[in-house]
């Protein structure tokens, strides 16, 4: 076998593994913080890095890879989907399973739900923050900001979200808190909600211990436990002096690295021990091959957007902004960190939907043959898998009546939206990105060797729609 065709081999499969399964972790993620998704990127790459799967891969609601495209981006047939959500309610039983394309609706049993979906046998758990051992997450937690705690003279409280969608969302909350209240290592144990009662607002009248110890039981770092519930509560820092108590004030318990442990524990609980590693998805293996032909075939190397892949004289593959070819002051950026390097435009903005033509420039990835698949993923989530489909003309289209049919919540409001406002959406929107909108019925140009299609309209539209609605941005 000649050198060209080793590498269309080891491209084409990104590794020799020839079965196994594919572990997916779900986030929110977030339309306007990049630092939102941090944590399940943390716990994906410690999961990686235990070999326990052929492969470990995230998606989110809010930003790309989305939970629309990522079953295409499984490479076994087995997968496994596991929420990064600490609670149980709307988003874990109706939204999250419709985006998925599962038939379920409703509470999960405990050993979640199976469906086959797209020739892929989908395992759909529970979400981590049901787990009882996140009682021990949370007192980890408590340990950090107070570590020398006296049970007689320390309330813990437990912050969770809640919500009034759903009456389950606050259970996973008032499980923990009370797990915690039995296990004796506080005065008093509440459990406290954002968007419920009894509000954390009134702690004060709510515990009596002279130092409280407020635990967010939240998934991840964001707008809420950075700047709303610290401003409500007039929160300065970690510890706080208020009406002659102290209040001690944690990190959420979704970025505690022992959170990787929950989740391998709640696969293990619920994996049906009959399964046996599943085969490479044959329509993963095709995309493979057509990115194999892709990169190997030019002299000039291959240009996917903004992206630039060649072969490098040393060996692999170097991958760059395309107008960056050629320069010698690149930073290298490794690949683990590729997806997070850029997920920001040069001006630091947060890039939810990855084709926005604001790919940052500045930087290289050196990538052997058997990581280019990967590295093209980092950058840009899903555009190989939808292409391929593209180009065997079997890749779904959802016009917008579709999409808008489907929201839920403060989003069902986008059914009624007038054209011309879906217009304005998609000029402000789609102008500004490289895929083109086969949604709103435009034709792609078949020439790239990876086309960019754009199937349904993302979250980011939906979400701009709404606004238009609601009067948060002007009409024009």
């Amino acid at each position: 076998m000649d050198k060209t065709s080793q590498q269309l081999e080891v491209v084409s499969t990104g590794a020799t593994v020839s079965a196994g399964r594919t572990l997916v972790l779900l986030g929110h993620g977030s339309h306007l913080n990049a630092d939102s998704a941090q944590a399940v990127r943390r716990h994906a790459q410690a999961v990686r890095e235990r070999g326990l799967f052929g492969e470990v891969i995230e998606a989110y609601w809010k930003e790309e890879p989305s939970l629309r495209q990522v079953l295409r981006l499984a490479r076994f047939r087995d997968v496994t989907v596991v929420p990064l959500f600490v609670s149980e309610g709307y988003f874990t039983n109706q939204v999250l399973p419709r985006e998925l394309g599962l038939t379920w609706r409703g509470p999960l049993p405990p050993q979640g739900v199976r469906e086959v979906v797209g020739g892929r046998q989908i395992h759909y758990t529970r979400p981590y923050g049901i787990h009882p051992a996140m009682s021990n997450v949370i007192l980890a937690r408590a340990a950090e900001v107070y570590p020398d705690w006296t049970p007689q003279d320390t309330a813990l409280v437990v912050l969770g979200h809640g919500t009034g969608r759903d009456p389950h969302s606050r259970e996973a909350t008032q499980h923990a808190a009370e797990r915690l209240r039995q296990g004796g290592r506080f005065a008093e144990v509440q459990a406290l909600y954002l968007d419920q009662e009894p509000n954390v607002s009134d702690w004060p009248s709510l515990t009596r211990a002279p130092t409280v110890v407020i635990v967010p039981f939240f998934a991840s770092e964001g707008w809420h436990t950075l700047e709303t519930i610290p401003a409500d509560l007039g929160l300065t820092g970690p510890v706080t002096r208020l009406g002659g108590r102290t209040v001690c004030y944690s990190r959420p318990v979704g970025t505690h690295p022992t959170v990787t442990e929950v989740v391998l524990r709640l696969v293990e609980d619920s994996a049906d021990t009959g399964n046996t590693a599943a085969d490479l998805d044959p329509d993963w293996q095709a995309a493979g091959e057509m990115l194999a032909q892709a990169v190997t075939s030019g002299a000039g190397g291959l240009t996917v957007g903004e992206l630039h892949i060649a072969a490098s004289p040393e060996g692999g593959f170097h991958l760059c902004h395309q107008d960056d070819v050629g320069r010698a002051d690149l930073r290298a950026v490794p690949l683990q960190d590729l997806s997070a390097w850029t997920g920001r435009s040069d001006e630091g903005h947060h890039r939810p939907i990855r084709t926005g033509r604001t790919l940052p420039r500045g930087w290289f990835a050196a990538v052997d043959a058997a990581e280019v698949r990967a590295a093209l993923h980092a950058v840009y989530p899903a555009v190989l898998e939808q292409a391929h489909l593209w180009g065997l003309g079997q890749l779904p289209v959802t016009p917008w009546p579709e999409t808008a049919a489907r929201q839920s919540g403060r989003y069902a409001r986008v059914r009624r939206a007038p054209p011309e406002q879906v217009a304005q959406a998609r000029r402000d929107l789609c102008s500004a990105c490289l895929r083109t909108p086969l949604w709103a019925g435009e034709l792609l140009d078949a020439a790239a060797a990876v086309p960019l299609p754009c199937p349904e309209a993302c979250t980011l539209l939906v979400s701009q729609v709404r606004q238009l609605l609601s009067g948060e941005i002007a009409h024009v």
